[in-house]
C-alpha cells in the first residue's frame, strides 16, 4: 500500500511538472507570436514612413519629371479617345480629370487609363468590389486594398475614409500617385506595374521565380498604351 501511495505521488508530481511546462510553453509561444506581430506592424510602419519620405523628397526637386505631357494631343481629343474606347463607360469628365492628374505627376495617361480598364475588366465601375483574397478585397475603380490605400492617401496629402475608394476621382488620383511613386522607385514600367498588381513583395517573388518583371499585366497595359499613342498621333 505504501508503495502504491508513493507511486501515485510521483505520478502526480510528474503530471504537475509536465503541466506547468506545457502551460509556460504555451504562454511563451503566445508572447513570442505577439512580439513577432508587433515587430511586423512596426516594420510596415517604418516602410510606409520611408516611402512617404522618399516621395516627398522627389516632390521637392529630385523627381525625374518630364515635360512630355506638353506634347500630348489636345486634352479634349485624348479624353474623347478614352471615352469612345470604353464604349462610353469611362465618362469624359473622368477622362479629363485623369489626364490632368497624369500631367501633374508626369505619368503616361495612356498607361493610367489602360490600368483602370484592366483593373475593372473594362467596366470602369467606381463601385466595384474585387473577389476575396488572402489579403482581403480590393475596392473602387483603381482596386485598392484597405491596407494599401491609407498610406498612399497620406503620401498624396489626402484624407482617407474607406468609402472614398468608391469615389472615381479619389480613386483615380490615388492610382496616379501610386503609379508615380512606383515608377520613381523602380524607374521601370514592368516593375512598377507588376508591383501595382502584385504588391512590392509580390514583385520580388515574381522576379525571383521568373528572372524578370514582365508579367502579363505589365505587358498588356503597356502594349495597349502604345497602341493609343499611335491612334492619338494619327488623330492629332
Amino acid at each position: 500500500m505504501k508503495g502504491l501511495v508513493i507511486f501515485v505521488q510521483v505520478g502526480i508530481s510528474i503530471i504537475l511538472v509536465v503541466g506547468t511546462y506545457l502551460i509556460m510553453n504555451h504562454y511563451k509561444e503566445q508572447e513570442t507570436s505577439a512580439i513577432a506581430e508587433k515587430n511586423k506592424r512596426l516594420n510596415e510602419k517604418i516602410e510606409r514612413l520611408q516611402a512617404k519620405s522618399d516621395y516627398l523628397l522627389t516632390e521637392t526637386g529630385v523627381r525625374k519629371k518630364t515635360q512630355e505631357f506638353k506634347k500630348w494631343p489636345n486634352h479634349a481629343k485624348l479624353a474623347n479617345i478614352f471615352y469612345e474606347d470604353s464604349d462610353q463607360k469611362f465618362k469624359k469628365s473622368w477622362a479629363l480629370y485623369l489626364i490632368k492628374q497624369s500631367a501633374q505627376y508626369g505619368v503616361d495617361p495612356y498607361v493610367a487609363y489602360e490600368l483602370l480598364k484592366v483593373e475593372t475588366g473594362g467596366t470602369f465601375d467606381p463601385k466595384l468590389v474585387g473577389p476575396e483574397t488572402e489579403y482581403g478585397r480590393a475596392y473602387g475603380m483603381a482596386q485598392f486594398m484597405k491596407n494599401t490605400a491609407p498610406w498612399i492617401a497620406e503620401m498624396a496629402g489626402l484624407p482617407y475614409k474607406d468609402e472614398l475608394l468608391f469615389d472615381p476621382y479619389y480613386s483615380m488620383q490615388l492610382s496616379v500617385v501610386y503609379l508615380d511613386y512606383l515608377h520613381n522607385k523602380y524607374d521601370n514600367w514592368d516593375k512598377a506595374l507588376t508591383a501595382y498588381h502584385r504588391g512590392v513583395g509580390g514583385l520580388k517573388d515574381y522576379i525571383d521565380k521568373n528572372g524578370h518583371a514582365e508579367s502579363w499585366y505589365a505587358k498588356e497595359i503597356q502594349s495597349k498604351a502604345e497602341a493609343y499613342e499611335t491612334i492619338a498621333l494619327v488623330n492629332k
